[in-house]
């Protein structure tokens, strides 16, 4: 390691640890209780010293008891972590699970010591806390910090709650409720209000959501404190309320759109000295209701074109944003989304991204490499001009349920780029969402507590045993299979979607909203899954086969599914009447197959979606709110005609049957009638009704199931019986 790196990453851990130096023995065993509650007494923690400024954990047996060690409970919980894993064969997450332990505690021969070459590991994006976890309650929100502790995570964004924070900054400066209730979006929608995107839509926001989330967000601070962990609130961007304009007439507003069928909002200029006075009322604010950790998350120009592209004038936002920050906190570092600089490469060339950057002193900036994995940008700003960044994968896209990822890369190029970088200071996941592919983000954290390269096909057999409970050389096989198919992927933005989800038309999968190009080789896939199916009788015990063998027998069906759509086009074009009966039932069967399939498990439940939306209500009317943005969000996205309609499209049950297949069905029937008539299909008027009839259905409320019904493995038995030979034949 090259010394001015060395001398850098010291000051960091210094300069921005410190306040959280120490083991908080009471939180770590805690944690300890919460996750292996029956053998709690068997634990015994311990403090040791960081080590050159990284967090550190040891394990050892003495005296029949497990000891976990560590210079935080971070470190003690990623030490349990480790145990669980690699000594009793568990696997803990998302979607299904493996914890039994053994009787008797597996005995650790010697010690085992670990330290994190990586001072930050960063989570989530501000998409995350919308597309999944709208709707999460305490009870969800402890269960993932724990997952955070026990695989080493120590930066995590924190954006709950922040809507009391503004209330009350814009209260003080004399704006009413009423003011605000065109301001404050729905709950579905706060990621995109406080980057700046869109203003009001699902609200008005109810008081009791204001309050309860104020209460929660301090919850979830002190947890993620009292573990080590730092994180990172959000600042002021500039972006101010519609009736900003009539308070402060005087003021310097520019009025900016998304282009995404919302109305324009405004940006208060960093030049006008209101900006500076703002941001400084803020930090403040939020300091004196959730404290600080001196991390500051702000994206001025997220998914928004400056108005130009002088390098003087974006120094001088740049300085203004961080200056703001400083007024309330002087050790105030600016967290900032790298996203800008991929999505809007065009704009951003180095001039302008070292204009922005350098306005800020080094060792008070982070960058988020926010797309590592398929597209980084470290690679050509040469490190991001001397500013400390974190290498990350993003992965996810609106929640679309799709198998699908990099695993070679995540596997060995975030050490690649640690050894060859001057100031690379962590790894991080910024998933838009998460709780969908299980492998590959246990995969990316296996990256946290070592300074090797992973051996992914060795990793992937070990992960499977630990997750399914036995050594099963066919699920091996299968798993290489999948490591050459769907975790292989060139660059692409997520995961090939279903035409299912998409929005019937003749054209229909030429969307980039559900774009269902095929980036790897979907023979493989059904291979893997006819592996899967042959070890079910061995394997159907365990949770997480369970949901693995459900996840792969829909994406095969999915697959499929694109196959049949354009033999029914091509059977209407040819005005070939049986051809195209024929293959729009089977498609319409099809989807009827998978919509059962999704609903043994509680993973794919649009009326878990849903209901859970409904309990954050405390009145009928915040329920239904609660319910609007819920199936807006994953549906239409905004209004009866906004483009980004099926963005979040999502594989659920439920969904499938309830919203996408009507659809279909109307098509279908259209175009049938079409046939009858010999005129062509009337595209205007179909759109239209369909329109119609999708905004009916994210206004209405009829009860979607939220619990499983049936067997997870029979009903993906049965189905690979009747779909296994035509599918084959198809490829």
């Amino acid at each position: 390691m090259k010394p001015i790196k060395s001398l850098l990453l010291l000051a960091f851990s210094v300069f921005y640890f410190s306040a959280y130096a120490q083991l908080d023995k009471k939180a770590a065993e805690a944690l300890i209780k919460r996750v292996v509650p029956t053998v709690t007494d068997r634990f015994v923690v311990n403090e040791i010293p960081a080590e050159n400024g990284k967090d550190v954990f040891e394990l050892e047996s003495k005296d029949g008891k497990i000891i976990l060690s560590g210079n935080k409970a971070l470190s003690v919980a990623s030490a349990l972590g480790y145990y669980l894993k690699f000594f009793c064969h568990d696997d803990f997450g998302w979607n299904g699970n493996n914890t039994h332990l053994p009787t008797v505690l597996p005995v650790i021969k010697g010690k085992i010591h670990h330290t994190t070459p990586y001072n930050y590991r960063y989570y989530l994006n501000y998409c995350t806390f919308n597309y999944s976890m709208a709707w999460w309650n305490w009870d969800r929100w402890q269960k993932e910090i724990d997952w955070m502790a026990l695989n080493g995570i120590n930066m995590p964004l924190a954006i709950t709650g922040e809507e009391a924070i503004w209330r009350d900054v814009y209260h003080n400066m004399g704006f009413t409720d009423a003011d605000l209730d065109s301001f404050f979006s729905g709950p579905a929608y706060f990621s995109w209000l406080w980057m700046g995107n869109l203003d009001g839509w699902g609200g008005p926001l109810p008081k009791h959501w204001i309050d309860s989330h104020k209460d929660l967000q301090k919850m979830i601070l002190q947890r993620e404190r009292a573990l080590g962990m730092t994180p990172v609130l959000p600042a002021f961007t500039g972006h101010v309320p519609p009736s900003f304009k009539d308070k402060f007439p005087n003021a310097k507003l520019k009025k900016t759109n998304w282009g995404q069928g919302f109305n324009d909002v405004y940006l208060l200029d960093a030049a006008d000295p209101m900006f500076g006075e703002i941001g400084k009322k803020f930090i403040e604010a939020q300091t004196k209701e959730y404290g600080t950790d001196h991390l500051y998350s702000s994206d001025t120009f997220n998914e928004n074109t400056p108005p130009t592209n002088d390098s003087t004038f974006l120094s001088g936002v740049s300085k203004k944003i961080f200056q703001s920050m400083t007024a309330a906190d002087t050790k105030a570092v600016w967290v900032m989304q790298g996203w800008l600089f991929y999505n809007a490469s065009a704009f951003w060339q180095p001039r302008q991204i070292k204009a922005l950057l350098d306005a800020v002193p080094d060792n008070q900036m982070i960058i988020l490499d926010l797309y590592t994995e398929e597209h980084p940008v470290y690679n050509r700003t040469n490190d991001y001009y001397g500013k400390p960044w974190i290498w990350n994968m993003l992965q996810n896209f609106g929640g679309n349920v799709s198998m699908d990822g990099r695993m070679a890369v995540v596997s060995n190029d975030p050490l690649k780029a640690l050894n060859a970088s001057k100031n690379m200071v962590g790894i991080g996941l910024t998933p838009e969402a998460i709780e969908q592919n299980p492998a590959l983000y246990e995969l990316m954290l296996s990256n946290v507590w070592r300074n090797n390269a992973i051996d992914t096909k060795d990793w992937l057999n070990d992960y499977a045993e630990r997750r399914y409970g036995k050594n099963n050389e066919k699920i091996n096989d299968a798993w290489g299979l999948l490591l050459k198919s769907v975790y292989d992927t060139v660059p692409h933005r997520g995961g090939p979607c279903s035409i299912i989800c998409g929005r019937p038309a003749l054209n229909a999968g030429s969307d980039w909203r559900v774009d269902t190009t095929m980036n790897y080789d979907p023979k493989k896939l059904v291979q893997a899954w006819s592996l899967f199916i042959q070890s079910a009788d061995e394997l159907k015990g365990s949770d997480g086969f369970q949901y693995d063998v459900v996840d792969i027998t829909r994406q095969v069906l999915a697959n499929y599914a694109n196959i049949l759509q354009p033999k029914i086009i091509k059977a209407y074009t040819l005005k070939d009447t049986a051809g195209f009966k024929k293959y729009s039932s089977e498609f319409l069967q099809l989807m009827d197959d998978m919509d059962q399939l999704l609903g043994t498990r509680q993973d794919f439940l649009l009326g878990k979606w849903i209901s859970d939306a409904r309990s954050n209500g405390i009145t009928p009317q915040e329920s239904d709110l609660y319910e609007f943005n819920a199936r807006d969000l994953v549906t239409l996205w905004g209004g009866r005609d906004n483009p980004l309609h099926e963005y979040s499209n999502r594989q659920w049950n439920g969904l499938i049957k309830g919203f996408y297949k009507p659809r279909w069905e109307m098509f279908f029937a259209a175009l049938h009638q079409s046939l009858i008539n010999n005129t062509p299909l009337d595209n205007n008027a179909f759109e239209n009704k369909v329109k119609d009839w999708e905004w009916q259905w994210v206004n209405s409320h009829n009860k979607y199931v939220a619990t499983t019904n049936g067997n997870a493995v029979e009903v993906a038995s049965l189905i690979f019986e009747k779909y296994n030979k035509k599918i084959e034949q198809a490829y």
